[in-house]
This record gives structure tokens, C-alpha cells and sequence, in this order.
């Protein structure tokens, strides 16, 4: 008989989201009329901008005609779109076209780059932290060591007084929305280079910083080239959610150890990897990726993004009035809150849901460090996000 994989017997039961999108779905049966105002998962509500809509309609018109039509692309990424990226997302920072890797998400990078490294690393993972890192490194049966994220820290961590092989650092943090500054995030390049670490560095959601003095980019820090790979992605940056396009930047003088002690190049091994397993992200939503860059794209992306960074600081100076604490909606599409009267926090996601018609992520379900936490998102409109509010602020009221 056939065997499975018993690693992952070892996962929650469902995925984060689809236990929140079931516990939504049963009280909607229950409920037929009971309206319901969604702030818990991270999808856009904003159209595609103008720009990048009319270079996906151009790009399906040279579809409809032979001498234009696209079949197979690079796997790694058409040109026009890698170098759009290199010259306006690291321009002087020394990453070249060939680095950088087109996908269909960064939620899949940052899971199958697992691919390329040896089950027996020891993973650091932030916590609490987006459940992607843990569940697929729990998949391969890796020892993950979690790294507590707290207020006294800024949720961002403290520095291992160990030896980590792979660290996972996000920021713009999903779920709390906190932000690190250049001194701590050097403090990470340092440790990494100290003892021959690798950082995966998600910087999905790095649009929404509005801090000149918080970096955009890992790549930014001396060094970093040496020990980090960074993930990217145009979900939130352009509403890309439901398009699919990302990127992730691999440095060609980026290796770790074969198990003969040989330096290996890790661009050579994930290239050959997505070679094998990704046949590419659309030819369509390439151009309208690049489109991004067009001086129209960026003046347009940026007002889609101020929108849902104004509606951040509604949704944060409200939670603040109900005294819960709030971290996050400066420079983060997301806020981190904490629940009342320290309830679980999958409770108040239920007692929120069922008397006031609101759906939050509970914090329990982004690692233990979350307990007692719950996450809000900017995605939804101003109006609705403000109605949500109200109604969240009467039920703790009246707790």
C-alpha cells in the first residue's frame, strides 16, 4: 500500500483561512439576512488602476493575432518585466534582471523555496507570523524554532542566541503591521552573516511604507546580498489578488552547502527548480505588471494604496478609543489589536461575528505568540471599515 507523507498529520486541521471562511459560510446558513462586513482576510476591494488594465487588454489583442501570439514564456520571467523591476524597485541597490524571478505569488515562493534546501536546516520563524512559513516547513518535517514577537520587542523579534540556518522575517509584518527599522534589520544581516545564515525576507507588502527612514528593501543593508533572498509581490501592491504575478530576488552570489561542504549557487538552484515545476505567470499579467512602473501605473497604485492606508488609520485611532491596544496602519495595510478583556481570541472572532456581523482574523491562528490578538485589514472600503468599527466598539463596550 502506498504511503504518505506523516508530516502533515502534524498540521491544524484546516488552513487559517478556510477555518475562518467555514466558520463565516455555517453562521451565513444560519443567517440567511444577517449582513456581514469582512475585514479578516487580506483581499483587495479596489479595481485594477487604468494603466494596468489597458496593457492586459493590449496584451490579449496581440493574442488574438498570429504574429503576436504568445505561447510558453521564460519560466523565469519575460525581460521587459524583470528589468522593469530591477530599475525601479532596486535601482542602485545592484540587483541585476537575471536575479530576479516572476511567479504567480509570493504565498508560493515563500513555500517552495523550501525546495532547494536540505530538510535537516533549522528554521527560524517569527511568531506570530504569517502560517504559510510554519505549515510548509512542518510539511518537510524541519525543526522550526519560533522567535517571540511582542510590544517589548516592536514584534519584531529578538536576535537568537543560537545558531538558525534559515530565518523568515516580514515587513511590513502580516498579521501585526509592524515595521523594522534599518538598525534592527542590520542587526539580522549581521547575524546572518555571522553564522552563515539565510534570511528569507517577505517584503510583500514594502507599498505601503510611508517612512522615509524604513527600508523598502532587505538589499538595502550592507551585506545582504551574501545571505538573503527577498519575495515581492503585486497582490497588494497593484490588486494583483486575483491577476497572479510576484517576484523573488536571488542573488547570484548567494550559496549554501552541499552535503559534500561545496558552495552551491543558490540562483543556479532556483532557476533549475522553477524550470522544472512553474511553467511561468501569464504573458497578460506580465504586461500588466509592468505596466505598474509606466509613470501612469505608479501615480495611480499610489493613490489605490494611500486610499487603504487613510481607511489603516481609521480602523487603528478607532481600536486605540476602545483601548485594545493597536499595532500596525502606518506603513502596513494591517492592524494588530488586542482582544478585550484578554478573551481567546477565536471566542471574540466568533462572538464578533455572530452579534455584530464582523469578521476579523483571530490572532490564535498565526501561531501561539498570537493568542490573545486578533487582525484587522484595510481592504475593505472606508465606509464599511468605519461601520465595522462602530460596531466592534459597542460590542466591547458592552463586555
Amino acid at each position: 500500500m502506498s504511503l504518505i507523507n506523516d508530516n502533515y498529520l502534524e498540521l491544524e486541521q484546516r488552513y487559517l483561512f478556510a477555518e475562518v471562511a467555514a466558520r463565516v459560510s455555517a453562521f451565513s446558513e444560519k443567517n440567511p439576512e444577517a449582513s456581514i462586513i469582512r475585514m479578516g482576510i487580506g483581499d483587495v476591494t479596489q479595481p485594477l488602476v487604468p494603466a494596468v488594465i489597458q496593457a492586459m487588454h493590449k496584451a490579449v489583442e496581440e493574442c488574438a493575432h498570429s504574429e503576436t501570439f504568445r505561447g510558453y514564456g521564460p519560466e523565469p520571467g519575460y525581460d521587459f518585466l524583470r528589468q522593469a523591476i530591477v530599475d525601479n524597485d532596486y535601482a542602485g541597490l545592484g540587483i541585476k534582471a537575471s536575479e530576479v524571478f516572476v511567479s504567480d505569488g509570493a504565498k508560493s515562493d515563500t513555500g517552495n523555496i523550501g525546495d532547494i534546501f536540505s530538510a535537516n536546516n533549522v528554521i527560524g520563524i517569527t511568531d506570530p507570523v504569517y502560517p504559510v512559513y510554519v505549515d510548509t516547513n512542518t510539511m518537510t518535517g524541519r525543526e522550526i524554532v519560533l522567535i517571540p514577537c511582542n510590544p517589548g520587542n516592536g514584534f519584531t523579534g529578538d536576535i537568537p542566541d543560537r545558531k538558525l540556518d534559515i530565518i523568515y522575517l516580514c515587513y511590513p509584518n502580516n498579521p501585526t503591521g509592524a515595521v523594522i527599522t534599518r538598525d534592527k534589520l542590520k542587526a539580522w544581516v549581521d547575524y546572518a552573516l555571522a553564522n552563515h545564515s539565510i534570511i528569507f525576507y517577505d517584503a510583500a507588502y514594502e507599498a505601503f511604507i510611508r517612512d522615509p527612514l524604513i527600508p523598502h528593501s532587505i538589499y538595502e543593508i550592507e551585506g545582504a546580498k551574501q545571505c538573503a533572498i527577498e519575495f515581492r509581490s503585486f497582490s497588494k501592491t497593484a490588486g494583483f489578488t486575483g491577476i497572479r504575478c510576484a517576484f523573488t530576488v536571488v542573488p547570484e552570489q548567494l550559496t549554501a552547502l552541499s552535503a559534500q561542504r561545496k558552495e552551491i549557487s543558490l540562483n543556479h538552484l532556483w532557476d533549475r527548480r522553477q524550470s522544472c515545476k512553474f511553467n511561468g505567470a501569464s504573458y497578460i499579467s506580465q504586461r500588466g505588471a509592468e505596466a505598474v512602473y509606466s509613470p501612469e501605473g505608479r501615480e495611480q497604485v499610489k493613490a489605490v494604496i494611500d486610499g487603504y492606508l487613510d481607511t489603516a488609520s481609521v480602523i487603528r485611532n478607532s481600536l486605540q478609543k476602545a483601548g485594545l491596544n493597536p499595532t500596525g496602519g502606518e506603513n502596513s495595510p494591517y492592524i494588530w489589536a488586542q482582544t478585550p478583556a484578554g478573551m481567546p481570541s477565536w471566542d471574540f472572532f466568533d462572538l464578533l461575528l455572530e452579534r455584530a456581523g464582523v469578521v476579523i482574523t483571530p490572532g490564535a491562528g498565526f501561531g501561539q505568540g498570537g493568542e490573545g490578538y486578533f487582525r484587522v485589514t484595510a481592504f475593505n472600503t472606508k465606509d464599511k471599515s468605519l461601520q465595522a468599527m462602530e460596531k466592534l466598539t459597542e460590542l466591547v463596550k458592552s463586555l
